[in-house]
């Protein structure tokens, strides 16, 4: 993540329903965090629902992502993520995930990525990310939702 800046980090449980059989969160959740990470992000930004609001019908959409796992989450306890995004091409940008727990703070549990691509859903193919879009990903400060 070296070429990647921090642009969000926020706090959630871990539920007791995010466990498997083996009592350890299955690896499928940690997909999850870091999915609510990126959306709550959007939200932060005012671009989640851009599609719905304003009828541009734009939107990011994931084409890749992936997860490495460090080491075994259980329930119960609050962990911390933290998103970072590296600089924007035409029409996509990468981002960057490191999860931690709240009572662990020094020690990484896993640290993903994902690609998301900025498309026109009805004509099905990749436009440029909005400028207001781009501006702030390239100069973003953390935020650090409540």
């Amino acid at each position: 993540m070296s070429d990647y800046h921090p642009v969000f980090e926020m706090t959630m449980p871990i539920r007791w329903g995010d466990m498997d059989a083996f009592g350890h969160v299955n690896n499928t959740v940690y997909f999850r965090y870091m999915e609510q990470v990126r959306i709550s992000w959007f939200e932060q930004l005012g671009v989640a629902g851009e599609s719905r609001e304003s009828g541009n019908g734009q939107g990011p959409v994931i084409v890749n992502a992936s997860m490495e796992f460090l080491k075994q989450l259980h329930y119960p306890g609050d962990i911390v993520c933290t998103m970072t995004v590296g600089q924007p091409g035409r029409s996509s940008f990468d981002t960057g995930f490191e999860l931690r727990r709240v009572d662990e703070p020094d020690t990484v549990y896993a640290r993903g990525n994902a690609r998301c691509v900025w498309i026109d859903y009805e004509a099905g193919k990749s436009v440029p990310i909005p400028d207001h879009l781009r501006a702030t990903i390239e100069s973003a400060p953390l935020v650090k939702a409540s």
